[in-house]
């Protein structure tokens, strides 16, 4: 198993390409659609760099999953989708956020808030046969009711919920989020074999240092900043909550989520043909 990271430096989004060269088979994990919040435009820089090194391989592509739905970038699902006929999956709690946010956009009672924007809404254990992988699908609420993790091998790709030792653990304050929710999902990771790997979504780099995306199960519990082994969950969550307060809104959050409600298709068009993303006034908090 072969496991290729790609760092999109604009947003800190590390994806992940999963392939196996005796079948050629492939997984795409959580890839990124680019957007110029100056401009307002959307472009897929970072997915044909993914497709560059997938298309030199010689792999196919049968699926692409989302861990969560983003709040800090757009999903590039309709991108492997065209260009390689790629079922989309995420978890089935994206229902839950769907309904969490479709009324704040606006978006409508024609608006379908069952999923189907994606192929595939994977139960938690779950799991998806993909060629030579069983993906194994984890539920990991707290971040986002639709948070899933995904055991592939000795790996785990657990998108939002943890970063490394050094960083923690991620924020909890989104709607249906829950500091005691994220806490029990930690448990469900730390339960993995030790030498289990740690594939993050996201690093913040901190005190400058190079960028970090694998650490293992046994460093995530010796040594995570926020919730090493003896950490009870009465601590945590005060320390969460005290991490939450006053912090800002992800920069991209309103474009994002109105994009990946959609399953990373954009809005349709209005009646002069132009796409248009609404900004909600004074209902996130912010610095």
């Amino acid at each position: 198993m072969k496991i290729q990271h790609f760092y999109d430096t604009r947003t800190g989004t590390i994806s992940y390409v999963v392939a196996d060269d005796e079948s050629k088979i492939a997984i795409v994990i959580d890839p990124v659609m680019d957007y110029d919040s100056k401009a307002g435009r959307v472009f897929f820089e970072s997915a044909e760099e993914m497709a560059a090194w997938i298309d030199a391989g010689g792999y196919r592509v049968p699926y692409a999953l989302d861990t969560h739905p983003h709040a800090d970038h757009m999903t590039a699902m309709p991108f492997f989708k065209e260009r390689y006929g790629s079922k989309t999956v995420i978890g089935r709690g994206f229902v839950q956020v769907q309904k969490n946010f479709a009324d704040l956009f606006d978006l409508g009672p024609e608006f379908p808030r069952d999923g189907s924007q994606y192929d595939i809404l994977l139960d938690d254990d779950e799991v998806l046969e993909v060629g030579p992988f069983d993906v194994r699908a984890i539920s990991t609420p707290g971040h986002t009711p639709a948070s899933m993790s995904f055991v592939i091998g000795d790996a785990v790709f657990v998108g939002d919920l943890l970063f490394q030792p050094d960083s923690g653990t991620a924020r909890c304050d989104f709607p249906g989020g829950s500091s005691a929710e994220i806490y029990d999902s930690i448990q469900r990771i730390y339960a993995l074999p030790s030498a289990t790997r740690v594939f993050t979504l996201h690093d913040y780099q901190p005190g400058g240092r190079p960028l970090a995306f694998e650490s293992t199960v046994d460093e995530q519990r010796r040594s995570n900043v926020h919730l090493r082994e003896g950490v009870s969950k009465e601590a945590f969550v005060k320390l969460r909550n005290t991490l939450e307060a006053g912090k800002p809104a992800p920069n991209l959050i309103l474009p994002a989520l109105q994009v990946n409600l959609r399953g990373g298709h954009l809005p349709e068009p209005a009646s002069n043909g132009i796409r248009y993303l609404k900004i909600p006034l004074n209902q996130f908090g912010g610095a």
